[in-house]
Parts: C-alpha cells; structure tokens; sequence
C-alpha cells in the first residue's frame, strides 16, 4: 500500500509510527466528517482521536479546516497529548515526509503557537533541529524561511508566553548566518538573509536580557559575524557600550564570559538522527573497531564539502553535551577525543577549522571550576597529549592555535583568557586527567615549536600555573 504520509524506498519498512497513525484514521474515519459525535471520549479513545485528525490534517490538505475545527472541539489536555505526537514525528520521520505533509507541519506549528499548546516550545525546538548547517538545498532553506518567517510573525505572541525557544532561534539562526554569509550571494539567500539578520538584530537589540540567557556561545557566534554591518555595530558596543542593551547587569562583556551555555542550545544544531549515531558511537563502539562506524557517518552526514559547517556543532557536542559515565571512561570504548581527532582530519575549509579548534578550546578561555564542568575541557587535553606519538601535526596545530588565543583574544581582557586558559589547565593536572609528565612533554614541545608561539605567552601560562 503506498504511503500518504512518507517517501520510502523499496526496502524500507514503514514506520510503527505510521502504521498506528494510520490504522486511527481508517478505524475513525467516519467520525472525522460533520457532524461530530456528541459523547465524552475515553482516554483510549481520545488519544486514538488524536492520532487520526493528525493524519488526517497531515494527508488531507483539502479537508484542514473541518480537521482543525474538530480537534479544538474535542481537546481536553491543552493540546498536550497532540503536541507530543508530532514532536515524534518531526523528531523520526521529517526527512522521510512527503512535501505536503511538510508544509502541513508548519502550519500546525503557527496553530499551535496560536492556541499557546502545551509543549508548542518542544514542537518549535524539533522543527528547528531539522535545519542543516551549510545545506544549500531547495528543501532546506524552504524550512529556513518558514521558521524565521513563524518566529517573526508570532513575535509578540512568544514573548507573551515568555517562551525560551525565541533565544533558540536566535541561537540557530546566527549559526546559520556565519555559513550563508560566507558562501553564497545568490537571490534566494539575499532575502532569507535579511530575515534572519531582522530577527537577530531586533532580539539583540530589543530584547538582550533574555540573550544573556545563552551565556557565552552566544559571543562565539557573534564574533563569527564582525564582517557584517549590522553585527559589527553590536559587537562594538558589546565591547565598548554595554548600557545601550539596558540591561543593568550587564555592565561588560565578560559577564557572558562567565555564563556557561546551557545544554540545549548546543543540541539544537545537531539533529536527532545525527546525535543518535554520536551517542551509539561514543557509548557502545570499542576503540580500534569504530572505522566503519565512522565511514557510514560521514557517508550520511558529512558527504558534501559544504555540509562539513556542522563539524563546529559537533564538537561542540561532544565536548558540552556528551559527558561518559566514569564506566565507560574506564572501558574500552572509543573516547571523545579520538572522535574529534578524526572530524579534525576531515578535508574542510579555513574557517571551519579555525571554528571547530576555538568550539574545542571555547570553555578553556573563561573556565572557572566552581562553575563549569571539567568535562568540557577534557577532550582538547586528551587530544594533544595522545596525538603526540603519531599524530604530532594535530598536537602542534592545537598548541599553536592555543597561544594564538592567549595572544589575541580579547586583549584589553587578556587575564580574563590567562587565568582561564591556567585554571583549566591546572583543574586538569590536579584532576588527573593526564599525568604531569605528559604535560610537562607537551609543554617541552611547544617551546621547540618557536617563533609560532610567543616566549611571552608561553612564560605567562607556565608562571600563572
């Protein structure tokens, strides 16, 4: 039987998901016309309701209204239960949707926005998880479009709700920005462009005290954006007029230094397909076995030059989101900084390089260990000292561009970056995550690698440890 609600291939079974959707709306199909039954339905029976006017909304375009009108007359939870649904479905099955179906979901989304749904924040975060870094495709940015376009238009109604996901999307779309800017000037980038940039600026602009929220990822992405007008004027007074956010606790710029990002946002640029085979990998594959795993993945995800933008979210990932149980630390399972040595190998532009060394070192800047987690900056550590023996190319490429930071990053606060950079390294010391002699044999080879590295940031750091 083909599918109304999906595009497979011939050996693709169809989804459990799919089946029970669809097996509700044949089994109530004659309930989904006017008039509509009168009664109170059972909990069975209202969730099988649900999951049928669903379908029906996804697979009938032409039949929405009398689909929608039924399902606000027949909830009882606040759109709960409806919600969940198709956050699933987003979540599993967007890619494998057929067009209309799509277009569908994105209307649902402006509804359930509209009727303030309980969980519409987990629908707006799933649809925006399935926008892909550096993919310049028709259908991509088709999704682009509509989120920015949703979150301009029910500006007013989010800030209402006093909905968190609005510093998602700005989040998501200065990400999004510091690719599309670099890489294309083509008409249908021009006006997507400007969209996002009005939306990023008029958050920035209007409503900073719930930027601040994000911490300091928020800076990384900003910094990205300095050869755009409209972000070069806010990265100045960021650094030089604070007061004009009106924002009275912010009266500097290392008050984001010192705010650790949460979690989430770094979740929301890796889609869930793509951190399920992360998380399988760095949890269930042996070190030494992980070859094929690694081949399929960057078959998968990573098979156009230009998608290779999204190896800044992944280490990103792994570094602040994927954190081992003291278990697997322990076994033999592949750790997290041979994974990110691996994507470091990819063949990449400039530009992602230097972005996916400053996402590994990033926390190592502002690290304070009362309030960020040694996890975050283990990876990079682990990384230089193991590459060593074979791979001193990446050991001496990381150490360089360490001291490049030390050096220029931020200098009018530079023992902000000095006393981070010595915290985290001494956290890491006392923690035992390396011995000192493999410290002190890294140390020993950065002093041969001169002139790339100042002797004078290379004495600092060794006096403040």
């Amino acid at each position: 039987m083909a599918s109304k609600l999906t595009v497979r291939l011939a050996h693709e079974a169809e989804s459990s998901l799919e089946i029970t959707l669809r097996e509700a709306f044949c089994c109530l199909e004659p309930q989904l016309k006017p008039p509509f039954p009168l009664i109170i339905p059972t909990q069975e029976q209202y969730s099988l309701l649900n999951k049928a006017i669903l379908y029906g909304i996804l697979c009938e375009p032409h039949l929405l209204k009398i689909h929608i009108k039924h399902l606000h007359g027949v909830i009882t939870d606040g759109y709960g239960y409806f919600t969940s649904i198709i956050v699933i479905i987003v979540n599993e099955m967007y890619r494998k949707l057929v067009d209309s179906a799509k277009r569908q979901l994105i209307w649902i989304a402006r509804e359930m926005v509209d009727v303030a749904a309980v969980g519409f924040n987990d629908l707006l975060v799933a649809l925006l998880r399935q926008i892909v870094a550096g993919d310049s495709s028709e259908e991509n940015l088709w999704l682009c479009y509509e989120m920015v376009t949703l979150f301009s238009s029910k500006w007013d109604c989010l800030l209402e709700e006093g909905s968190s996901v609005l510093t998602g999307a700005l989040y998501v779309f200065l990400r999004l920005l510091s690719d599309d800017c670099r890489v294309s000037n083509a008409p249908n980038f021009e006006s997507l462009m400007k969209m996002e940039k009005d939306f990023c600026v008029k958050m920035l602009r209007e409503k900073f005290n719930l930027c601040l929220k994000i911490g300091r990822d928020l800076l990384r992405l900003l910094q990205d954006l300095v050869h755009v007008p409209e972000f070069r004027a806010i990265w100045k007074d960021l650094l030089y007029a604070p007061s004009v956010f009106g924002v009275g606790e912010f009266m500097d710029i290392s008050k984001l230094y010192y705010t650790r990002t949460p979690k989430w946002y770094f979740l929301l640029r890796v889609n869930p397909q793509m951190e399920s085979q992360l998380r399988f990998l760095l949890t269930h594959v042996k070190f030494g076995s992980q070859m094929r795993y690694q081949v399929w993945f960057a078959k998968k995800f990573l098979s156009a030059p230009e998608k290779n933008a999204v190896l800044i979210d992944i280490v990103r990932f792994i570094c602040c989101v994927h954190h081992p149980s003291n278990d697997i630390i322990h076994s033999d399972i592949i750790p997290r900084w041979v994974v990110i040595g691996w994507l470091l190998k990819s063949n990449m532009e400039n530009y992602v390089e230097a972005n996916m060394k400053l996402a590994l070192f990033y926390d190592w800047l502002f690290f304070n260990e009362k309030l960020d987690n040694i996890m975050n900056i283990e990876p990079a550590l682990l990384l230089m000292v193991h590459s060593i023996p074979e791979y001193i190319d990446i050991t001496n490429s990381l150490l360089e561009f360490l001291f490049l930071l030390l050096d220029n990053y931020d200098l009018e606060r530079k023992e902000i970056v000095l006393r981070g950079l010595s915290t985290s390294l001494r956290t890491l010391l006392r923690k035992g995550v390396v011995e000192s002699s493999a410290f002190i044999f890294l140390v020993l080879n950065a002093k041969h690698r001169e002139p790339a590295f100042t002797r004078n940031s290379l004495q600092q750091l060794s006096i403040s440890l």
